[in-house]
């Protein structure tokens, strides 16, 4: 078996992550935070590495500015339903997930101007285009660093400097980058960046957060309120980071693989990881580009791009070609449209959507050498059905 889904979930995980789990939930087990008993200290302990973890990997100085969540779902809410009110304008771009379009249209209805910028069919976006797109009622701009349909990387640098010179907040959508390219709030000019543990940063599923700047918990509001172990005398919530925003008992025994997933990047050296990922997805484009009745959307650029390919074998659906994939060549990807259907509708592909592969640090390169095979002999299948027929 071949597993090229690592943009939906990254599979295997690096032996730290399962390990500390089961480490938790076989000698700890405890509820952080609710009890002053010594394995409620561990697991407080444990909660607090993959909160350094994380603000390392990051170039975050305070690592309570870290909010656990379940998800970069759950954190892009807490971030856009937290900062937007009524008259307010957010600008986004045509390459978003539902993860912000789906929170976005249900607060335009609720009267937040929505401005989506049109990405090009690459998947890049201009940023002097976000700049003119400012105005005096923009509150934020929301935009993920790289499509999870095509994989294509946008300056954040240069769009962060250009809200902060005008004052506007800036969040990002890392799901596909945390872990897999580098990032630096600070350097960046992130304002919020939402992550999520189950992709690139190998932890488990459940797992996620949000990085909040110093100031905004001053204007973001909590998306849930309850129980945190803290101020316990006092029925309003909290209004000190982490504990805002962290209501009701963790995912504790996720956060201790989170903790050790970034672990192993730390050690491994991001720098490393990003180069293994870079040759892999070089080597798909090539090989993909080399086969007749293959269409590859993006930049077709590695170095412009995460390792994620999305293509198309002209007479077929992608739901046909993944399915001959797995049952021919016992190859895992993911056909359709991603949740991204605005993404789609930028690249030319809704409704149908695209075949995405997207190899991870733990691919081979026979194994990308196999899978340009598997779609080398479907795309001739198809050509010689259509060759009799006529």
């Amino acid at each position: 078996m071949i597993y090229l889904d690592n943009a939906a979930t990254s599979w295997p995980k690096p032996e730290e992550t399962w390990q500390a789990m089961e480490n938790f939930v076989r000698h700890i087990g405890a509820n952080p935070g609710r009890s002053g008993h010594r394995l409620s200290i561990e697991a407080g302990r444990i909660v607090l590495e993959a909160r350094v973890a994380v603000a390392e990997l990051f170039g975050i100085e305070d690592p309570l500015r870290i909010v656990f969540t379940r998800n970069a779902t759950e954190a892009l809410n807490l971030a856009l339903y937290g900062i937007l009110h009524p008259g307010d304008q957010v600008i986004t771009s045509s390459m978003e997930h539902n993860s912000v379009m789906r929170p976005l249209r249900a607060l335009e209805k609720t009267g937040v101007e929505v401005q989506v910028l049109n990405s090009s069919p690459e998947g890049e976006l201009d940023p002097q285009e976000v700049e003119q797109a400012i105005k005096g009622n923009t509150r934020l701009i929301v935009l993920n660093h790289a499509s999870n349909v095509v994989g294509t990387l946008i300056p954040l640098a240069e769009i962060g400097e250009i809200a902060r010179r005008n004052g506007v907040t800036f969040c990002v959508d890392a799901a596909q980058t945390a872990g897999a390219y580098p990032i630096d709030v600070e350097d960046m000019k992130i304002d919020l960046l939402a992550f999520t543990g189950h992709k690139s940063l190998y932890g488990p599923q459940g797992t996620g957060g949000l990085y909040i700047r110093e100031g905004l918990e001053e204007i973001l509001e909590p998306l849930m309120r309850g129980g945190t172990g803290s101020h316990s005398e006092f029925q309003e919530q909290p209004d000190f980071l982490p504990d805002r925003y962290e209501s009701g008992t963790p995912n504790t025994v996720g956060l201790a693989g989170l903790g050790a997933g970034v672990g192993f990047i730390l050690s491994h050296r991001l720098e490393q990881i990003r180069a293994n990922e870079e040759a892999k997805t070089q080597l798909l484009i090539g090989g993909l580009e080399s086969i007749s009745g293959v269409i590859i959307y993006g930049c077709r650029d590695s170095k412009r791009q995460i390792a994620v390919v999305s293509f198309n074998v002209v007479g077929l659906t992608p739901s046909e070609v993944v399915m001959e994939m797995e049952e021919n060549f016992q190859l895992l990807c993911r056909p359709g449209l991603h949740c991204a259907p605005a993404a789609h509708q930028t690249i030319g592909t809704f409704s149908q959507g695209t075949v995405r592969l997207s190899p991870g640090y733990f691919t081979t390169e026979e194994e990308i050498q196999v899978t340009l095979e598997a779609v080398g002999k479907i795309a001739a299948r198809v050509k010689e059905r259509d060759v009799t027929h006529v």
